[in-house]
């Protein structure tokens, strides 16, 4: 009996021991269509509605850029279906890039990352590229800048990331920074456009004729849009369930990794300037690029792409600005609690 009651002791101690360092860590629920799989996620960074909130907050925070201004949001706005408008990026200090900013809708399912560089695969090793990167500035961070500082020092992030990783390891650290960035893009769930609805429900009236028409010649020759831009991503690359399936990159003779990334074509209609560099500035011009120009087959597939529009994304409070006032009172509960 009395080695029973030690045993209980002892189990005892060890769920009180796991509790003081482990937060009490709601599920990630993920809101997806009928049909579609749960995105993969790293093993050593598993979803959480903490680390979503944290991530969403350092997303928009404009302590992680050298000029104290920019933040990833600045490159990638909601509005703009998380691209900025611009054909080249241009980073804290000011230097242009060669390259747009991609859209992150949807990049948790995503098998390789940026427009140029096959083996990036995991978005906590991309989210350290735009920080930390000198060729080109991104955001112009260093490893053990002012800016892990300023974090540490305020005191309404220290909660977020304890109830993100744990009273034991609450540190604020460049790892925890990047997993909970990570974990909030792989929140941006873009599928809720009018061709959605008209593939869920087999409503014709959700999408145009023409719409219809044009979807027709996007998976036809001599069009083969699909080729490129396959899957429900619209992409190249897709990542999920456990299986991996990757086209061959598109190869590009003035690009010296000889890769170019297509990027998804949801909210195409939104994320103009067209093409790595932005050398295409319309919708209109895209189709041309290459294609045959019958008038009435352009207007058709743009119908088609401007279909896949998702107008949801662009509002959805979940991937917006945080609301301060909404911090302030999920401190006070938990104050309550405690």
């Amino acid at each position: 009996m009395r080695a029973l009651m030690l045993g209980a002791i002892v189990l005892a101690m060890a769920i009180v021991s796991v509790s003081a360092v482990t937060p009490a860590q709601t599920p990630y629920v993920w809101d997806l269509p009928a049909g579609w799989p749960a995105p993969r996620v790293p093993a050593d960074n598993p979803m959480s509605d903490a680390k979503v909130r944290l991530g969403r907050e350092l997303f928009y925070d404009t302590r992680l850029s050298g000029n104290g201004t920019q933040s990833c949001a600045s490159c990638h706005a909601q509005t703009l279906a998380f691209t900025d408008g611009r054909g080249q990026a241009v980073g804290s200090t000011g230097q242009r890039h060669p390259r747009g900013s991609m859209s992150l809708v949807n990049i948790a399912y995503a098998d390789t990352l940026t427009w140029a560089n096959p083996d990036m695969h995991a978005l906590e090793a991309q989210a350290a590229g735009p920080m930390f990167g000198t060729t080109p500035v991104e955001l112009g961070l260093t490893e053990h800048g002012p800016w892990l500082q300023a974090l540490a020092a305020d005191r309404r992030l220290a909660p977020m990331f304890a109830d993100a990783f744990g009273m034991a390891s609450s540190a604020i650290t460049v790892d925890h920074v990047t997993k909970a960035i990570a974990s909030f893009e792989r929140s941006i769930i873009s599928a809720r456009s009018p061709w959605d609805r008209y593939r869920q429900t087999h409503d014709n009236s959700a999408i145009s004729e023409a719409a219809r028409r044009g979807e027709v010649l996007f998976h036809s020759q001599p069009f083969t849009c699909f080729r490129c831009h396959g899957d429900f991503l619209f992409s190249n690359t897709a990542d999920f369930s456990g299986r991996t399936t990757t086209a061959p990159l598109v190869r590009r003779p003035e690009d010296p990794a000889g890769y170019r990334k297509a990027p998804t074509l949801r909210n195409i209609a939104l994320t103009a300037p067209y093409m790595h560099d932005g050398s295409v500035p319309t919708l209109d011009g895209l189709v041309s690029h290459g294609f045959p120009k019958d008038p009435a087959q352009r207007a058709d597939l743009i119908a088609f792409l401007e279909a896949l529009t998702d107008s949801a994304v662009l509002t959805d409070p979940r991937f917006g600005a945080p609301n301060r006032e909404d911090a302030r009172a999920a401190r006070q509960r938990r104050s309550a609690i405690r």
